[in-house]
């Protein structure tokens, strides 16, 4: 399984950014995709997951309501659109693969949960 996040990038507060997931066909077919997210001196936090119809999703707390995930499986892509960003947003995402979807959103959002890993891309938000 093969990931790849692009799209960050340095944005003043109040902006968007949106993240891309370059992901292979099996990710996409059969897999759960999650963007996670890592600020220096901080644990790895997950942030939103989708199922693999795209109908079931899940997003912490801190980004609910500015963040929206998404996915394009024909053309092999997930997405995170982050509204509204916040000086705490700053961190390095990835996107990650698992072929479990958990419904309960704790296990969904837990990164020890998910196998797949992509390279991260850093966001950095300015107050």
């Amino acid at each position: 399984v093969q990931l790849q996040a692009s799209g960050g990038g340095q944005m003043q507060a109040g902006g968007s950014l949106k993240l891309s997931c370059a992901a292979s066909k099996f990710a996409l077919d059969y897999c759960t995709i999650a963007w996670f997210r890592q600020a220096p001196g901080k644990e790895r936090e997950g942030v939103a997951c989708i199922s693999v119809s795209g109908g079931d999703t899940h997003y912490s707390d801190s980004v609910k309501g500015r963040f929206s995930i998404s996915r394009d499986n024909a053309n092999k892509a997930a997405y995170l659109q982050m509204n509204n960003l916040e000086p705490e947003d700053t961190a390095v995402y990835y996107c990650a693969a698992d072929l479990t979807y958990y419904s309960d959103a704790g296990a969904a959002l837990d990164f020890e949960n998910y196998v797949y890993w992509g390279q991260g891309t850093l966001v950095t938000v300015s107050s």
